[in-house]
């Protein structure tokens, strides 16, 4: 590999990192068209457990939209320790731990999970997507907020209600 090819190799690394920051970002400030412009317009697998399984990009931020996009529900998502292997100057892969923490200010919920991400990433028209992502639940904390503390709904890997 010469140094351009090893720059572009770069180039395309450090894009899938602001790609998937742009995605974390736009699903805390709720804006939608980000989000879906972060998913390739025709190939796309999302798998996210509980929330669903979609082939289609607007299919999953309709659920999203549903989901999240309400005053009372305030998230937090922070992705770290990217892991990126380039495959090619259209394809690569990620895995991605994330940290997430939503405020229910309605039912004073309080819901803090850890899991992964696993991603494929297609470049189209010189612009990288995510083409497949796959999200497992590592550890979660759901509690309730009252006047006399917290109380625990749920502690362990993946709540089933």
């Amino acid at each position: 590999m010469n140094l351009e090819q090893r720059i572009q190799r770069l180039e395309d690394i450090e894009a899938i990192k602001q790609l998937k920051a742009r995605y974390l970002h736009a699903c805390d400030r709720k804006q939608l068209e980000a989000i879906r412009d972060c998913f390739h317009p025709h190939e796309v697998s999302i798998n996210y457990g509980a929330i669903g399984q979609f082939t289609d990009r607007d299919a999953f931020v309709s659920v999203y939209e549903q989901m999240a996009c309400n005053t009372h529900i305030i998230d937090m998502h922070h992705g770290q320790n990217p892991q990126i292997q380039w495959l090619s100057n259209t394809s690569a892969q990620g895995v991605w731990d994330l940290y997430f923490f939503q405020i229910n200010t309605q039912d004073h919920l309080h819901t803090q999970l850890a899991g992964f991400y696993e991603d494929q990433y297609i470049k189209h028209d010189e612009q990288w997507y995510i083409a497949a992502t796959r999200f497992e639940i590592t550890s979660s904390l759901i509690t309730q907020g009252s006047s006399t503390g917290l109380n625990v709904f749920f502690a362990g890997q993946q709540a089933t209600f």
